[in-house]
């Protein structure tokens, strides 16, 4: 068994990534996140209750576990403080012993949000369904060498001159492009000086760091956000996020590219969901959808916008799984069909006149349709078993569905959001 993991999205994200780094914690050291920003939504329940985390990663709530913010992470430093404080206001120790934030980690700023809100707002029907979280501005202004590094916190003097330039910068910008309000020095640097400065004692050479705990033996998992079908590279474009969500980026963004990302773990939901614009072929839509949106609770734990919800989409799994190089898929909310006399499953996509089992280039997608086939259902509550073998014989049936299909094993197969709902298949 390797060492160390990642855990990564197979199709559009919202999978249920934290619910199995959460879990999965309990057999490593560190937790890394190595790419996006406060755009991510990971829904935790254990002992401490329901969490929805943003930047900080999934593996805080376990004792002895060390979480870091990799430099290719969107730190936002107003959400990351708001979300120490709602963290430990709920008894979750929060410190520099058990959260690292990299020196080059970059810093989103305030005018990031507001870029993103005024592009979407100017797009308008045409938007790529944000989160307005600012991720795309802070990428771009990320390579044009146009962000602050954390680490440069720790440098007033420097800080406050760099601070000065980009905010003249992104004021010719704000109000010459989109005639919005910009911001004084005096804004910015109080907004920093706020938000910033308590974050210090967290920051440090983490790559470093995560090396020399690599060398030492120690176990690290790392945590993607999103998914493979909305990597900036390989993705849905222009339909992605910003960043790269692959498990191959995962030691570069998280600032020990020597390091082996080790079994790649590609989740995937029982079905399909989606939140944003974009082509998303097999979407169910009016009275049957919006019972599968019921029963799921499909709503971004970020934006609270409900979710787009279809069929398992078996085209869309298999590139996914090529995509992360996965190893073995952790299989989430199998229990949310147990409603279902009989499930749908989408087996290929019509392009024009042809059926075809091969994922399309973007532009192909916009006018694809799904080619359904029906699994019968197996009726009952299954949030109760704990064993593979346990589960009603057409549970097992969609399972190895779902293994067959996607070409790539399944080892764990969630059967609720708790912790311990979780099927191990050896």
């Amino acid at each position: 068994m390797s060492r160390n993991s990642a855990v990564v999205g197979i199709n559009w994200g919202d999978e249920g990534k934290g619910r199995m780094v959460d879990l999965l914690t309990a057999g490593h050291d560190v937790v890394v996140r190595y790419q996006g920003g406060g755009n991510a939504g990971h829904t935790v329940v254990n002992e401490y209750g329901k969490f929805s985390l943003h930047l900080i990663p999934s593996g805080i709530f376990r004792k002895g576990v060390v979480n870091v913010l990799g430099s290719g992470v969107a730190l936002d430093p107003e959400n990351l403080c708001r979300e120490i404080e709602e963290l430990r206001s709920r008894g979750v120790e929060v410190s520099p012993d058990n959260l690292m934030i990299s020196e080059r980690a970059s810093l989103l700023m305030p005018w990031h949000r507001d870029l993103d809100a005024l592009e979407e707002e100017r797009l308008g029907s045409a938007k790529y369904g944000s989160t307005k979280q600012g991720i795309a501005p802070f990428y771009s202004d990320k390579y044009q060498k146009k962000t602050l590094m954390a680490g440069e916190i720790r440098y007033p003097e420097e800080f406050r001159s760099r601070l000065a330039s980009l905010t003249e910068w992104k004021d010719l910008v704000l109000e010459g492009v989109y005639g919005a309000r910009g911001y004084t020095l005096e804004d910015i640097g109080e907004w920093a000086a706020r938000w910033c400065e308590p974050l210090k004692p967290f920051i440090r050479d983490t790559g470093a760091w995560l090396e020399q705990a690599d060398a030492e033996g120690k176990r690290l998992l790392f945590e993607a956000q999103l998914g493979a079908l909305r990597d900036i590279d390989q993705g849905i474009y222009p339909y992605t996020t910003s960043s790269n969500t692959l498990a191959a980026y995962a030691p570069v963004g998280a600032g020990c590219p020597s390091v082996d990302p080790g079994e790649v773990i590609g989740v995937v939901k029982a079905y399909s969901t989606c939140v944003g614009e974009g082509p998303f072929v097999c979407e169910l839509k009016g009275e049957a959808g919006e019972e599968l949106r019921r029963q799921g609770a499909e709503y971004g734990a970020k934006t609270g916008r409900p979710r787009r919800v279809g069929p398992y989409d078996a085209v869309a799994t298999r590139e996914g799984v090529r995509l992360q190089g996965a190893d073995c898929i952790a299989l989430t909310k199998l229990d949310v069909l147990s409603y279902l006399k009989s499930i749908p499953v989408c087996v290929a996509y019509r392009v024009g006149d042809e059926v075809t089992e091969r994922f399309p280039f973007p532009v192909e997608l916009e006018g694809a349709e799904p080619v359904l086939e029906e699994l019968p259902g197996w009726g009952c509550d299954i949030s109760s078993v704990r064993s593979f073998d346990e589960l009603p014989k057409e549970a097992r049936d969609y399972v190895l569905f779902v293994e067959k299909s996607a070409g790539c094993p399944v080892k764990y197969v969630s059967v609720g959001p708790e912790r311990d709902s979780i099927i191990v298949r050896q």
